[in-house]
């Protein structure tokens, strides 16, 4: 009876607390998902505080740290002493320019205030020529013009707009697909611009899956409060819509994310198929 007794409170007891702890230590440090909705505007309608003014209030100073050279990397508003780099990305960045003539003219979807930009920056100086356009919410833009903007980096809030300042030779979009209400709209619009190279980076995809599933992905409070929406694609649908579309896969690679058993993070690279000629 002791040692029942003795299990049973291991069981129950001790171990319990730990996972509650380790819930909570999980709440305050990492990046969690809940639910499978069978809506985008379902989960939307769970979500809060992703457009508050802070955000940006948070995300523009530690850009601008960046800028500075006093933080090397940031992310999410979040500063690092050390740069992570997506080194497929930025190998895709720099095999585009040398297919180019050293030329290197980015349309970074959803690039927040210049997180890839800065990130990739060191290798870019020496290119013969680089643009760099991030297109953006309305907010994000105007605090993009004000302050962070340059001779390279510009912002702008539509893809068309975009399109009268420059026509890209690359699309790059890192960690913001799976934010989009409309993916699939949104690919088949950059598909159709014709570029050379499609970059996805930090891309959530199911494991295992045969359905995208729906999600709300919550911030912690250590980076900001908030919460929204997060698909979980399937990759052969991905990969299916490029190849459709006339575009090669050139290379898959894991992401540096790695933020949810049931998923895993992945970045693909597209080029369109008579590029290479």
């Amino acid at each position: 009876m002791k040692m029942r007794k003795f299990i049973k409170d291991w069981v129950y007891g001790s171990r319990i607390v730990k996972i509650l702890r380790l819930l909570k230590c999980n709440q305050n440090n990492l990046i969690w998902f809940v639910g499978d909705f069978n809506s985008w505007q379902s989960a939307a309608n769970k979500c809060v505080g992703y457009d508050d003014v802070a955000i940006l209030h948070k995300v523009l100073s530690a850009t601008l740290r960046v800028k500075r050279g006093e933080a090397a990397f940031e992310r999410d508003s979040v500063v690092f002493d050390q740069i992570q780099y997506s080194w497929p990305t930025l190998s895709a960045l720099m095999w585009s320019a040398a297919r180019n003539q050293g030329r290197l003219n980015v349309l970074d979807f959803g690039g927040s205030l210049g997180s890839s930009y800065f990130q990739c920056s060191k290798f870019l100086k020496d290119l013969g020529e680089v643009s760099w356009s991030i297109v953006e919410q309305k907010h994000y833009v105007a605090a993009g013009r004000q302050h962070v903007q340059d001779n390279v980096l510009r912002f702008f809030e539509t893809v068309d707009e975009c399109l009268t300042y420059k026509k890209p030779d690359v699309i790059l979009l890192s960690g913001v697909l799976q934010c989009i209400p409309d993916p699939w709209e949104l690919l088949s619009q950059l598909i159709a611009l014709g570029c050379d190279t499609v970059i996805l980076d930090r891309t959530s995809y199911i494991n295992n899956g045969e359905r995208e599933r729906i999600s709300i992905q919550h911030v912690p409070p250590s980076i900001y409060p908030a919460s929204y929406p997060c698909r979980f694609f399937v990759e052969n649908d991905v990969i299916s819509l490029f190849s459709n579309a006339g575009y090669e896969l050139v290379e898959s690679f894991n992401a540096l994310d790695e933020l949810d058993a049931s998923a895993t993070w992945k970045g693909h690279i597209f080029i369109r198929r008579g590029s290479r000629d």
